[in-house]
């Protein structure tokens, strides 16, 4: 009867973790029809502002409850300041400016990359993490992936309904987003700081530099549709922010970080599925670019994996049956 209990609770411990994992995918994925939503009311800086603000809110609770925010953290205010102003600030003012110039589908394909350049970025920068075979073709498809989506072969056409510039925007974005791996690397991690405290103060951060830089006028125009009000303030700020920042760092302490991050193999997915519903055009060009890029950050971690099991075999004295 004991084992039968244990055997029960460890089942549905994974039920709750597998669901957190797909929801995560699917909060992450829906974030671009909501942008696409308030873009037709107010500014990319806008929905930045109110995305970070009503995302900050559950957060900044978590963390008051959890008591991970110390004053002695002040130390570090530099590091989480760089981060707030590039990986928050920038970037989701990026994302926003390029899905309001482009298919809710598409943005989200393309803000489905940053793997592929956080690979290029720490095979340069960091000296332990350099690419193997496989992760080369693995960023090579990738690449094709988002040039598919891009098609900068039609940019002088005048019905061209991709903006390359939106493109441009969607790729600035998750490049910075991306390269901030690196610096997460390099100075945070180093401090073994609770993550959730390290988001917080980031968000937090972002939260005030976005209300010093952006321009209110208008930002009331959201106000006309409560399409757009619900998807901004629900869709984007509590759940796509907030509560998805509180769903990864649950993923993080039960499976680690690979596979945490693992739910942005989803994210492109859903965010296409979401376009179509919606009536944005997906046919089998954006189908095989979707393909693409999830396939490559898929053999990018299988080339990770077979990098770390190298690296470790020589210090282990047991013997490999691979």
């Amino acid at each position: 009867m004991q084992w039968l209990t244990m055997t029960t609770r460890s089942d549905r411990a994974l039920i709750r973790i597998y669901t957190a994992f797909v929801l995560l995918g699917v909060l992450w994925g829906s974030n671009f029809i909501y942008m696409k939503w308030a873009a037709a009311f107010i500014s990319p800086g806008q929905i930045s502002l109110l995305r970070v603000l009503f995302g900050f809110a559950p957060l900044a609770v978590l963390a008051w409850r959890k008591r991970v925010i110390r004053i002695e953290q002040l130390r570090y205010l530099h590091h989480f300041s760089v981060m707030a102003a590039l990986t928050t600030a920038f970037s989701y003012f990026a994302m926003a400016k390029g899905t309001s110039l482009l298919p809710s589908g598409i943005a989200g394909v393309l803000a489905g990359s940053p793997p592929l350049f956080t690979s290029m970025a720490s095979s340069l920068f960091l000296r332990n993490e350099k690419m193997n075979g496989l992760m080369v073709c693995s960023v090579a498809l990738g690449l094709i992936g988002i040039a598919l989506i891009a098609r900068p072969w039609e940019s002088a056409s005048a019905d061209n309904a991709i903006s390359f510039a939106g493109v441009a925007w969607m790729l600035a974005g998750s490049i910075v987003f991306g390269l901030s791996y690196i610096y997460v690397r390099r100075f945070i991690s180093p401090v073994n700081l609770a993550p959730l405290s390290v988001v917080t103060w980031q968000i937090g951060l972002a939260l005030l530099m976005l209300l010093i830089s952006t321009d209110m006028s208008g930002i009331g125009q959201i106000l006309q549709d409560w399409r757009a009000v619900t998807g901004l303030v629900i869709g984007l700020g509590l759940l796509g922010t907030g509560a998805s920042f509180v769903l990864y760092y649950f993923l993080l302490q039960e499976l680690g970080a690979v596979a945490a991050a693992g739910a942005i193999y989803i994210t492109p997915v859903v965010a296409l599925l979401i376009g179509w519903v919606a009536g944005e055009r997906v046919g089998l060009v954006e189908v095989v670019a979707v393909i693409l890029i999830v396939g490559s950050i898929a053999m990018l971690e299988v080339g990770r994996q077979r990098t770390a099991h190298r690296e470790a075999a020589p210090t282990q004295g047991t013997v490999s049956f691979d």
